[in-house]
């Protein structure tokens, strides 16, 4: 089993930055490579970005592509997700995923519970 908890989320203005933290406990979190995706209301749950395990290889939406950072620091069992420059239609909930192995392939083994961020023009 693996337990990841989300933080970081708010309310904040058009521009303006946040950064969310995903902490991991349970099985070795060097195991699986890693996602952030968000739900917004009345919307489906749609992948943000994802770092595989050993490249650290990066993909994006082209909706975070230029505008956040997701990385991984296995020491601390943490991925993080920068957001910069954020827009109104940023505003859901954020969701960390797991998936074992080297490479994110969309498919989800673990979820964390989520953190909202809330962005007002």
């Amino acid at each position: 089993q693996v337990q990841l908890v989300e933080s970081g989320g708010g309310s904040v203005q058009t521009g303006d930055s946040l950064k969310l933290s995903c902490v991991s406990s349970g099985r070795a979190f060097s195991n699986y490579a890693m996602g952030w995706f968000r739900q917004a209301p009345g919307k489906e749950r749609e992948l943000v970005a994802q770092i595989n395990l050993s490249s650290g290889r990066t993909r994006y939406s082209s909706a975070a592509e230029g505008r956040f950072t997701i990385s991984r620091d296995n020491a601390k069992s943490t991925v993080y997700l920068q957001m910069q420059s954020l827009k109104p239609e940023d505003t859901a909930v954020y969701y960390c995923a797991a998936r074992w192995g080297d490479v994110f392939d969309g498919r989800v083994d673990y979820w964390g519970k989520g953190t909202l961020v809330t962005v007002s023009s």
